[in-house]
């Protein structure tokens, strides 16, 4: 068996995707001929079929690969990335890729820094969710990236390995139970999350913690969505908790901003929102000074994010400054 044409992998990874031979091919620019000569020498590589023909699908062994597949080709094209950014000019172009509650005045200032330095620089931030978040930063699509989420005191977030990336704490805020103001629990301190996982929640992936991820943090079962929240505009998810439609977990300081909404601390486990800059190799630019300046941020206090200024509506994911 010889090495894995990595050409190759990427295109049984289409097929499977759209589950169509044609359709893949129209998107990778091949013949059909081509695409199926492909899977073929793959599976004649791999000594076993990888999907049935009709319909199209992964067999056993061609879902076992797809397990590998994701990964190895993300870490190609991180390779691929990282090698250009250290062989490649000045760019007068950054893009920072951002959770949607790492954006803040935090960020704000560090970019108008940039802007003084860099006034000819086209400055973009790009608001995705953190699955989705390291891959992009990895291959390049973003220049560095502030992800948020849920983590025990001084803990690392549990971040996918996409490559040799660097990653530095620049924010660590409380985290409380958003519910209704007029909720029996409001103002109240010292909760436990275990004893709320009988409440409705609210399902909002790219905003807050999942259910599995509650659960884990609280060691018991429970916490079912009562209502699923897609997007990422926080003014929207604090409407639907105001109006009794679910809790959610969120950092302490958004809470204080927002009408109609309380806030109950937790005590049990001990948790923080947690926000993270993370970047690969920067040559000295726009990108590095970034880093820079957010990495010095640890020691200033992130301020509330007031929750209509997070950027874009559901499905606006793109804030471009000049």
């Amino acid at each position: 068996m010889t090495a894995v044409d990595p050409q190759q992998l990427r295109t049984f990874v289409t097929v499977a995707r759209l589950a169509s031979f044609s359709e893949a091919a129209r998107e990778l620019g091949y013949t059909q001929s081509a695409v199926s000569q492909q899977i073929a020498a793959l599976e004649a590589d791999l000594g076993t079929a990888l999907l049935v023909r009709r319909p199209v699908g992964p067999t056993g062994a061609g879902q076992r690969l797809l397990e590998h597949a994701a990964p190895l080709l993300v870490r190609l094209e991180a390779a691929r990335a990282d090698v250009a950014r250290l062989a490649g000019a000045l760019s007068a172009r950054l893009v920072l890729g951002a959770t949607p509650l790492a954006v803040g005045a935090t960020l704000g200032r560090a970019l108008g820094e940039v802007r003084r330095a860099y006034p000819r620089a086209e400055l973009v931030v790009r608001v995705l969710a953190q699955d989705v978040l390291p891959a992009r930063l990895a291959t390049g699509e973003v220049d560095l990236a502030l992800i948020d989420g849920l983590a025990a005191p001084s803990d690392p977030l549990p971040l996918p390995d996409v490559g040799p990336l660097r990653t530095v704490a620049v924010a660590e805020r409380p985290v409380a139970v958003a519910l209704p103001v007029d909720h029996p629990l409001a103002g109240r301190g010292g909760l436990a999350l275990a004893d709320l996982s009988a409440a409705r929640w609210l399902d909002a992936p790219d905003l807050t913690p999942t259910a599995a991820r509650l659960r884990a943090a609280a060691g018991v079962d429970g916490f079912r969505p009562a209502t699923r929240y897609q997007g990422t505009d926080l003014h929207g998810l604090l409407a639907l908790v105001a109006a009794g439609h679910g809790l959610t977990l969120l950092p302490e300081p958004v809470l204080a901003a927002a009408p109609g909404v309380g806030h109950a601390s937790i005590a049990a486990p001990r948790l923080v929102h947690r926000t993270e800059l993370v970047h690969g190799s920067l040559p000295e630019g726009p990108a590095a000074l970034l880093a820079r300046l957010l990495e010095a941020s640890r020691a200033d206090p992130v301020r509330p994010v007031v929750p209509n200024s997070v950027a874009g509506a559901v499905g606006a994911d793109e804030m471009i400054t000049r």
